[in-house]
């Protein structure tokens, strides 16, 4: 009979003023010589997790195939996927640990090159990098560290751009954007750009002829772009956008639903909680209280990786 591989959860560390369980950093050496530097096969439903291995030796194991590595390398594991590892007693490196879902780039459903490589586990020589971005993604992830273990101010938007940048600085190195090659990368530009200028001005609420006229394209061949790249049309994406943003603060602010839709750009919050609504199936109240409730259930659980601090039960919100 196969063996069912595990599944676990974590719940990181959080300050005094706000939530910060959705990041968790450590060395390597410190959980796996715990395990006599072997990590048995298990998975996150949750978690992504990037591993930079400056020196040592060793392998990952994805889905039961053996991986060996030299170092410098990466490491890439998304949610969803068997994963395990063995390390050498000399190992020197870091995983990081994030909750999906607080980290736009990767809550996106973005079906570019980058976002088809970042939904498959991935191990990636660090050897033939450029040297000065070498030298960076282990700078950033150093940053990382000192940032989580440390209670300064910005914490939390410093330990989400330190992330993006030496994840997209791995995925650089690994050639990911020419995965399905120049065509497809072609293809997806325009895509990228509309994103970036939903990601500034989505709070705004401007029709989708403001975001084809700053491209230089007509409005109907904007959406003949978005449909073909994302499956969505223009308007499906800005929703999506004000949806996904609505979702994280729900479950990470304390600040309550009314002044949440505020802050997204509603000038009516029951127009904001109807529309939330009908997109996710629940209330605003409902969603928020469901997930921190979900959250703190999960952690319950250990990993085997991770030593995870678990922070007091979060209380419901004081919506007016």
């Amino acid at each position: 009979m196969r063996r069912e591989v595990p599944t676990y959860e974590l719940y990181g560390e959080r300050p005094d003023d706000r939530p910060d369980f959705w990041l968790h950093c450590e060395t390597l050496f410190s959980r796996s010589s715990l395990h006599r530097f072997e990590i048995g096969l298990h998975r996150h439903d949750s978690f992504f997790q990037l591993l930079h291995i400056e020196s040592g030796t060793g392998s990952a194991n994805f889905d039961g195939v053996q991986h060996a590595f030299e170092t410098p390398a990466a490491i890439v594991v998304p949610p969803g996927f068997s994963h395990g590892f063995a390390f050498s007693n000399d190992i020197v490196g870091h995983i990081v640990t994030v909750l999906v879902p607080e980290v736009p780039l990767l809550a996106s459903s973005r079906n570019g090159p980058l976002s088809r490589w970042l939904r498959q586990p991935q191990l990636v020589a660090l050897r033939g990098a450029d040297p000065s971005d070498l030298a960076y993604i282990g700078a950033t992830v150093a940053r990382i560290m000192d940032e989580f273990s440390g209670r300064k101010p910005n914490k939390t938007r410093l330990l989400e751009a330190y992330f993006v940048s030496a994840l997209m600085l791995v995925a650089r190195a690994a050639g990911a954007d020419d995965a399905d090659g120049r065509a497809a990368a072609q293809r997806d530009a325009r895509l990228e750009q509309l994103l970036e200028l939903i990601d500034r001005h989505f709070r705004e609420h401007r029709p989708v002829s403001f975001y084809a006229d700053a491209l230089n394209i007509s409005p109907t061949h904007l959406n003949r772009i978005a449909q073909a790249a994302a499956g969505l049309t223009t308007q499906q994406l800005l929703i999506r956008k004000l949806i996904d943003t609505a979702r994280r603060d729900l479950v990470v602010t304390p600040t309550s639903v009314q002044n949440i839709a505020y802050g997204l750009g509603f000038t009516d919050p029951a127009y904001f909680s109807r529309m939330f609504q009908r997109e996710v199936g629940v209330t605003p109240r409902r969603f928020r209280l469901e997930e921190r409730a979900r959250l703190v259930e999960a952690s319950a659980a250990s990993s085997p990786e991770i030593a995870p601090a678990l922070s007091p039960p979060i209380p419901p919100p004081r919506d007016s």
